[in-house]
C-alpha cells in the first residue's frame, strides 16, 4: 500500500489573543504528602532513562541502556517482545517508547517508529511519513492519538496520520503536550509552543481550534511540562503545568498554586494519578482521595520517572536499578480499563494481584454496590463457568446507561488494604448490526491491509470474523488494533454491538 500523508486536518480558528498571565492570581493549593512505604518490585532488566509507556495492566516497555526494546511484567520479569517477521525497516537502536492507548506504544528508533502490540513490534504503514525526533504523544477522550514532533503536530484516527495546521502553517516548535479538558470542559490537547501555553479543542467533527489559554504565568516565568489527569466517575480531568518556579494546577475551580515541600524537576500524570520528583524525593497525587504522600524506603540516590500508569504506580530508575513503586499492592483489573466504552451486557473481569504477600481477601464492587468476594488463583468477578478454567462474564445488565467505576480491594492480614478503581461507560445495545451493512466497510477501510493474508490473521470473509469475533472485540475495544491507530469510538461500539448480538451476517 501507498505511504502517504493525508490532507491537514481543517482549523476553524487562529490562536485566540487570550494569553496566559491575563487571567485571576491563583489560589493557593497546599499539599501537605503524608509519608508512606513504598512498595517496591525491582526489574529483571536494567532500563535507559528514557520516556517509556506503563500499562494499567501491571508491566510496560521501555528502552534499554544498550539500545534494544524489553517489555516487562507486572511482576518485573521480561515478556515477549520481538520485530513482526513481515516488516520491511530493521528495528535499529531504541531511544524511548511513548503511549498510544491503555496497552500500546510507539516505539522510536534511529531507524524509523514502530508500534507495540501483543509482543511484536509492527511496522506502520506511514512509517516512512513521520522521522525520528517524537516529542510527546497524548490520547484524547474522542479517543484520537496526537504526536507532537519537531515537523508539527499529526493527529492519528481512522487510520491516518493527519498534519494540524494553523494558517497553513504547522505547528512546529512544540516542547510538551497532555490531554486534558478546555477551561470550558471541551475534551482538550494542551501543548506549549514559543513559551505560551495553547489548547486544541474539536469545535465539529474533523475542525479544531486553536486556542491561547488563561494560564496565570508571571513575568520571566516559563513552562516546563505538562501533565494531564483523565475523568472520574462524576469528576473531571485536570491539567497540571511545571514552570520554571512552581506547579500549576486547573480543575474545575480554575487555577491554583500546588506548594510542595520543593519544586518538582519531573510531573507525569496517568488516570487520576500524579507522580512528581523533586530531587532524591518521590511525591504522589490521588485525585479521587484528594491525598498527597511521599515515597519512603527507595534505593538511596535521585531517581528518575521514567513512566508512570492508571493504577497509581510509578517506573523508576535508580542508580541503574529500575523498579515500579506504589503506595501498596495495588491489584489490576484485566478485561477494562480506565474510561473504556462497554456496550456488551456482561463482561469477564478478575483481578491480577503484584508479586508479594498475598491479601487475606480480594473483593470486587461496582459502584456503592454491595461487594463481591473473589477467591483464588484466578479472583475472577463472575466466577468461573462449569469447567473451572473459563471466566464466566459478569452481568451488567441492572446497570443504567451512563458512567460507572468498578472497584476492586486486596485485604491483608495486617489491617491494611489496597485498592483500584476503574471508571467506565456503559451504552447497552440498542441496535442489531449486520455484517454485510455495518461490519464488512470497516474491515476494509481499516483491516483489510493487514488481514486479509497478512502480516495478521486472514479476517476477509464473514465466517473468519465471526469465529474470530471475541478476539477482535477485545483488540478493538483495548485500542490495540487495527495496528495503524485505534477506530473512532463509534466503530468500536458497532464492532461490540455486532459481536454481543449474534454476530449476524
Amino acid at each position: 500500500m501507498a505511504r502517504f500523508l493525508p490532507p491537514s486536518l481543517m482549523l476553524c480558528a487562529a490562536l485566540l489573543s487570550g494569553a496566559c498571565g491575563d487571567g485571576a492570581p491563583p489560589g493557593s493549593d497546599p499539599a501537605k504528602p503524608a509519608p508512606f512505604k513504598a512498595t517496591q518490585v525491582p526489574s529483571s532488566q536494567g532500563l535507559a532513562q528514557a520516556q517509556g509507556f506503563a500499562d494499567q495492566s501491571g508491566g510496560g516497555i521501555f528502552a534499554t541502556p544498550t539500545g534494544g526494546a524489553v517489555r516487562l511484567r507486572l511482576d518485573g520479569t521480561k515478556a515477549a517482545l520481538s520485530a513482526h517477521p513481515q516488516n520491511k525497516a530493521t528495528l535499529g537502536s531504541v531511544s524511548a517508547t511513548f503511549r498510544l492507548g491503555p496497552h500500546s506504544a510507539l516505539v522510536e528508533t534511529d531507524s524509523g517508529l514502530f508500534l507495540a502490540d501483543k509482543g511484536w513490534l509492527i511496522e506502520p504503514l506511514w512509517q516512512e511519513v513521520l522521522g525520528t525526533g517524537i516529542i510527546a504523544t497524548a490520547q484524547t477522550a474522542d479517543g484520537a492519538a496526537w504526536l507532537a514532533h519537531p515537523t508539527g503536530l499529526y493527529q492519528m484516527q481512522g487510520g491516518t496520520l493527519a498534519s494540524l495546521k494553523l494558517s497553513g502553517q504547522p505547528l512546529t516548535g512544540i516542547t510538551t503536550m497532555t490531554a486534558a479538558p478546555a477551561e470550558d470542559g471541551l475534551p482538550g490537547l494542551w501543548f506549549a509552543r514559543d513559551g505560551k501555553l495553547n489548547v486544541v479543542v474539536a469545535s465539529a467533527p474533523g475542525v479544531y481550534q486553536v486556542r491561547g489559554s488563561d494560564a496565570p504565568l508571571s513575568g520571566g516565568e516559563t513552562l516546563v511540562s505538562l501533565a494531564g489527569l483523565s475523568a472520574g466517575t462524576g469528576t473531571a480531568g485536570e491539567v497540571w503545568l511545571l514552570t520554571s518556579t512552581r506547579v500549576l494546577r486547573r480543575n474545575t475551580e480554575g487555577w491554583s498554586t500546588v506548594d510542595l515541600p520543593s519544586r518538582p524537576q519531573q510531573l507525569l500524570g496517568a488516570g487520576r494519578f500524579l507522580w512528581a520528583r523533586a530531587g532524591e524525593q518521590l511525591y504522589t497525587y490521588d485525585a479521587d482521595a484528594k491525598v498527597w504522600g511521599v515515597a519512603e524506603g527507595l534505593p538511596s540516590g535521585t531517581p528518575t520517572l521514567l513512566a508512570v500508569d492508571e493504577a497509581g504506580s510509578a517506573w523508576v530508575d535508580v542508580n541503574g536499578q529500575a523498579l515500579s513503586v506504589s503506595k501498596g499492592a495495588v491489584p489490576r483489573v484485566t478485561g477494562l480499563h480506565q474510561g473504556m466504552l462497554v456496550v456488551e451486557d456482561g463482561l469477564a473481569l478478575q483481578a491480577t494481584l503484584p508479586p508479594g504477600t498475598a491479601p487475606k481477601s480480594v473483593a470486587f464492587q461496582v459502584d456503592a454496590e454491595p461487594e463481591f468476594a473473589a477467591t483464588g488463583p484466578v479472583y475472577s468477578l463472575g466466577g468461573l463457568e462449569a469447567d473451572e478454567s473459563t471466566l464466566k462474564p459478569y452481568s451488567l445488565a441492572t446497570l443504567a446507561p451512563g458512567a460507572h467505576t468498578l472497584a476492586v480491594v486486596s485485604r491483608f492480614e495486617d489491617g491494611t488494604e489496597a485498592r483500584r478503581a476503574v471508571s467506565f461507560k456503559y451504552q447497552p445495545l440498542t441496535s442489531t448490526p449486520g455484517f454485510a451493512r455495518d461490519i464488512r466497510p470497516i474491515h476494509e477501510a481499516r483491516c483489510a491491509k493487514c488481514h486479509t493474508t497478512s502480516p495478521g490473521r486472514p479476517l476477509n470473509t464473514y465466517d473468519l470474523w465471526k469465529s474470530n469475533a471475541q478476539l477482535i472485540t477485545a483488540a478493538v475495544r483495548d485500542l490495540r488494533m487495527p495496528a495503524d491507530g485505534p477506530l473512532d469510538p463509534q466503530g468500536i461500539a458497532l464492532i461490540q454491538r455486532w459481536a454481543a448480538s449474534g454476530a449476524l451476517p
